[in-house]
């Protein structure tokens, strides 16, 4: 839990990682070039002093999540968010199994969602079911524009995708987290874009599609689609760091995303271990809209703040907050 100026602000990090892109899981130059990417946007996003050197960066140690999320970085709840790219690192890039690992090892801290592919037609099916049951799974995270073999990826609308979606609803997972955010080497930026978003959302209504980095560079298609769609949230990693480098772009973001969607559908996330929390919601709490903007945009109130730092994303998953965190009842309603 974060506190300042008397406030109180419970924590949930709705997007984190614990991957492996060091050289020795590294199966081709494409496993190489996505983490050397990934460490681009850590190195040109991140304050001076958080920076890491590359050889961390692609393997953070199990001590270095837990000291970095919830030693240091206020975090109350995480929520990890597979990768599995096994097209291009030997063991996967980051699975459900070594997300869930860690989880076992550090009980209350962590929830462990799960992933799927369509591609992997019947098969993964069965699997699914295996990891719901396992991991006891409340969300999934999927990567639409994940290579596999001769395929560079698939969309929400695509009929298999439609099948796992089905099963989600039948394993009672509500929660389906999609990456549609920046380009990364090598992935191609057309697999990313958001409209099958639409599509998937009006299909599925009693799912809640997050989406992750806010549809990012494609903010107004986002905004346009969650407009209409009321089971569309807006994941905000990625965006999360401008508010450092570029804050009026990262108030032009916050304040799109706020008259569109409201302050009820809106979730931190660190995107860990690409940045750290502890200075984002410090900044983020200090943070507020220049003066010259809130005219078109309002201002961020320390109950919109609670909300979009933790209270929004308990809602989702169920996560008791404490009675002494101000408009937790507010959030619940």
């Amino acid at each position: 839990m974060y506190e300042k100026d008397g406030e109180r602000y419970f924590v949930v990090d709705g997007h984190i990682h614990f991957w492996d892109g060091s050289p020795a899981n590294q199966a081709n130059r494409y496993g190489k070039g996505f983490i050397e990417c990934f460490y681009d946007y850590h190195r040109n996003l991140s304050p001076e002093e958080w920076l890491w050197p590359l050889e961390k960066f692609a393997k953070p140690t199990e001590a270095d999540l837990m000291h970095d999320l919830f030693e240091t970085g206020y975090v109350d709840k995480a929520i990890f968010q597979p990768t599995y790219l096994t097209d291009f690192y030997v063991n996967g890039f980051n699975t459900t199994e070594q997300d869930g690992a860690v989880a076992e090892r550090h009980p209350g801290k962590f929830i462990v969602n799960g992933s799927f592919d369509p591609r992997d037609e019947k098969a993964g099916l069965d699997k699914l079911a295996e990891l719901a049951d396992r991991w006891q799974l409340q969300g999934v995270k999927l990567y639409t524009a994940e290579w596999r073999g001769d395929s560079k990826g698939w969309k929400l609308s695509d009929p298999w995708a439609y099948r796992y979606l089905e099963k989600c609803q039948e394993l009672g997972i509500k929660n389906v987290h999609v990456h549609k955010g920046p380009t990364i080497y090598p992935l191609n930026r057309d697999a990313f874009d958001v409209a099958d978003v639409d599509d998937a959302a009006t299909a599925f209504p009693d799912l809640r599609f997050i989406v992750e980095h806010v549809g990012l560079p494609r903010l107004e298609d986002f905004c346009w689609i969650a407009t209409q769609e009321p089971n569309v949230y807006g994941g905000l990693a990625v965006a999360m760091p401008f508010i450092h480098t570029r804050p009026r772009y990262f108030a032009q973001i916050i304040g799109e995303l706020l008259y569109w969607l409201d302050e009820d559908r809106l979730l931190f996330s660190s995107d860990y271990a690409i940045w750290q929390p502890k200075w984002l919601v410090e900044q983020f709490v200090d943070f507020q809209i220049p003066e010259d903007m809130q005219a078109e945009y309002g201002v961020l109130t320390p109950d919109i703040k609670r909300k979009i730092l933790g209270l929004n994303a308990a809602r989702l998953y169920d996560i008791e907050v404490p009675a002494e965190v101000p408009a937790a009842r507010l959030a619940a309603a």
